[in-house]
């Protein structure tokens, strides 16, 4: 049998048909092309790079403590009399919010100030009333001490003369004895002379008369020698019973004036007192009108009506200072913090504001706006760390219509890195790029902080 011609024109045709068949289309060639196009691209996006950035969702506020929102508070208990103000209006530092009137029956009195002004002057009377009393009885102690003075030295003196007339009279005793010695001798020599026959019975007696009066003599002077001699005992005796007697009056002017000092010290305390009380009823007097502490706007008045009562220290309305230093409230990790310092760059978005935000490429972004941080805290708060971010002078500034309280969100720029490293970092949960140092400006920042 003869076998057919595979090239017959019949049969290439039919080959060809099925290579036809077999043949990759035109549109999975295509589609191949722009899978592998767009996988390169994305592979060569992987190596552009990246901004590392801390992401934090925070509120506006300001930067120094007395121009953010504050209550104002009544100082004294009382009830609301008058309102001066309304919710949203613009008060200047010392302008009255509210009036008070007094709920305290203590201070009922309207002549109160009057009342107490006329006890304090007439304990001012009764203390310079003591202070002359006081003036009087050290007057009296001094006299009194001169007058003992004087008395001791007349003592003194009279204790003296007694002594030299005691030494006198004890003169003239030795003198008469002598003198009674020499007439008893004449006596003898006499009665001896009248017994030989030599002298009269007359010249004998004239002799035992004078004998008889320097006997007589003898014993007056000894009589007046102890008399001396008691006078002067008893002038010792008068000495010590004046200092005695001068002693107890001094003592009991001593005793009153100590008494009189502890009066008028007690007087001085409660004139004091009286006055410390007068100056908290004027104080309190000026409480009865409530003002501003500062220029601002009264937000919101926290109680209402007229003739309620209100507590010692209660809140009654609160106040936004007006023109304040804005600030951002941002708070991050603990795992984040070793990498933030004092004026590290920070780039915000203000809610309400449109934005079209590249968190790793900054410089595309839309609507957010520049800042740097300013103060982060030294101690964690609900297991987050504090930082308050201020407008960058070097950038654009803050929209005028932002309010304290709106929400922002916040990244804090980081090292620059491709792609590929921070799709890896975020995948393994790896905190950013730590280098170890910190910029210039920073690590003083923190030396000047710790200082």
């Amino acid at each position: 049998m003869k076998e057919k011609d595979p090239y017959t024109p019949s049969q290439g045709h039919r080959a060809l048909e099925a290579m036809e068949m077999v043949r990759t289309p035109q549109l999975g060639r295509t589609l191949a092309y722009w899978i592998t196009g767009i996988v390169f691209f994305m592979f060569l996006i992987l190596f552009l790079p990246w901004t590392q950035n801390i992401a934090s969702r925070g509120t506006l506020t300001a930067l120094d403590p007395q121009d953010r929102p504050q209550t104002v508070q009544s100082i004294i208990a009382g009830s609301i009399e008058r309102w001066h103000v309304q919710e949203g209006q613009l008060v200047q530092k010392g302008d009255t919010i509210v009036s008070l009137s007094e709920v305290k029956e203590k201070y009922f009195d309207p002549q109160l100030l009057d009342r107490l002004n006329e006890q304090v002057e007439a304990k001012e009377g009764a203390v310079e009333a003591t202070e002359s009393k006081a003036v009087a009885l050290e007057n009296q102690i001094r006299a009194l001490r001169e007058g003992l003075r004087f008395s001791l030295d007349k003592g003194r003196n009279k204790i003296e003369q007694t002594r030299l007339k005691v030494q006198s009279d004890s003169a003239d005793v030795v003198a008469q004895r002598v003198e009674v010695e020499i007439a008893l001798n004449q006596y003898a020599r006499q009665e001896a002379l009248y017994k030989q026959g030599l002298k009269s019975l007359t010249e004998l007696e004239a002799r035992r008369l004078k004998l008889q009066e320097a006997q007589a003599k003898l014993v007056a002077n000894e009589n007046k020698l102890a008399s001396s001699r008691a006078e002067l005992q008893n002038t010792y005796t008068e000495l010590s019973s004046l200092q005695a007697e001068y002693g107890d009056k001094l003592a009991k002017a001593e005793s009153e004036l100590s008494s009189n000092r502890a009066y008028l010290y007690s007087t001085i305390g409660e004139t004091s007192k009286l006055r410390s009380e007068y100056s908290s009823t004027l104080e309190r007097s000026r409480f009865y009108q409530v003002l501003a502490p500062q220029t601002g706007y009264l937000v919101r008045t926290l109680r209402a009506g007229i003739g309620e009562n209100i507590k010692e220290g209660e809140a009654i309305a609160t106040i936004m200072p007006d023109n304040p230093r804005l600030a951002v409230e941002l708070f991050v990790e603990p795992m984040d913090l070793p990498l933030l310092y004092r004026g590290a760059p920070v780039r915000l978005q203000f809610d309400g504001w449109p934005a079209l935000v590249f968190s790793g490429w900054p410089n595309l972004g839309f609507g957010t706006f520049g800042g740097k941080v300013a103060v982060i805290d030294n101690t964690a708060t609900n297991g987050y760390y504090r930082m308050l971010v201020v407008q960058d002078p070097e950038q654009e500034e803050w929209p005028e219509a932002i309010r304290i309280g709106s929400g922002v969100q916040g990244w804090a720029m980081l090292n620059t890195v491709p792609i590929w490293y921070e799709l890896w970092r975020q995948l393994n949960g790896f905190p950013p790029d730590y280098t170890g140092t910190l910029p210039v400006d920073g690590a003083n920042s923190q030396k000047e902080e710790k200082k």
